[in-house]
Order: structure tokens, then C-alpha cells, then sequence
């Protein structure tokens, strides 16, 4: 039973590892989304609503390629610019779903934005892999 366990383990560890990393940038961009609607931005405006939006973005990106870049992917690619460039690309695409979906969800069908942000967060995830993987970390652009 514990090989098999540990034998699935190996076979899914990228798997493993990004959900991972994954929860623990979710955990940064709520963070910084959380601190500042509860200080200094006020949700229900839409504009600060989207502002913290992108605040908790930007913290939650430059976390993300760190970590995946070294933990889940293991690149070994010395282009790190045109690879950070891709990861950021990717990430922008992603941050325009979560956008849309916090302004439907928030804006348009006056959803709590707490459990609008839960909701894009794991849309968002399931891109960002796809994308990291597909697009970014490939192995055919590694050295």
C-alpha cells in the first residue's frame, strides 16, 4: 500500500507539487486582495474594486514564476527573460478572466465579492496550469 502510494506520488508529482505552489499563491493573492478591501479599498466601488484586484495580481504573479519556475517545472531554460516574459503573458490573459468574472459576479449579479474572488481563483488556477505547462515551462525551449 505504501509503494502504491508512493509510486502514484512520483507519477503525479508536478501535478502535486503546482497544486501546492498553487494554493500558496492563491493564499498570497487573497492576502493581498483581502488586506486591502478590509484597509484601504472599498469593494463596492468599482474601480477599487478592480484595483485590488490587481494589486493582489501583481504579488500573486511574481510569487508564482519564482516558485514554479524552481519547485513545479523545474526549468532549467537560461532565457529566463523570455520565459518570464511567457509566464507574465499567460498571466495577463488569466487576470482578464478574473476580471470578468469578479465584474459579472460582483458588478452585474451583486455577488459578495469574498466568494466571487473564491470562485475566479479556481477558474484561474485551472488556466494558469494549463498555460504554464502548454505554453511557458515546455521543455523544448529549455536551454
Amino acid at each position: 500500500m505504501i509503494k502504491k502510494l508512493f509510486s502514484l506520488m512520483r507519477q503525479y508529482e508536478e501535478l502535486i507539487s503546482y497544486l501546492i505552489v498553487g494554493g500558496m499563491t492563491t493564499a498570497v493573492s487573497l492576502a493581498l486582495y483581502y488586506g486591502s478591501v478590509f484597509t484601504f479599498l472599498n469593494p463596492k466601488n468599482g474601480l477599487q474594486l478592480q484595483a485590488a484586484n490587481v494589486l493582489s495580481w501583481i504579488g500573486a504573479v511574481a510569487f508564482a514564476y519564482v516558485a514554479n519556475r524552481i519547485f513545479v517545472f523545474k526549468s532549467k531554460d537560461r532565457h529566463i527573460g523570455r520565459e518570464a516574459s511567457k509566464f507574465i503573458a499567460s498571466r495577463v490573459s488569466t487576470l482578464l478572466l478574473d476580471m470578468l468574472l469578479m465584474f459579472v459576479l460582483v458588478t452585474l449579479l451583486c455577488g459578495d465579492d469574498k466568494i466571487a474572488k473564491l470562485v475566479s481563483q479556481v477558474a484561474v488556477t485551472i488556466a494558469n496550469y494549463v498555460f504554464s505547462k502548454k505554453f511557458v515551462f515546455s521543455a523544448k525551449h529549455c536551454c
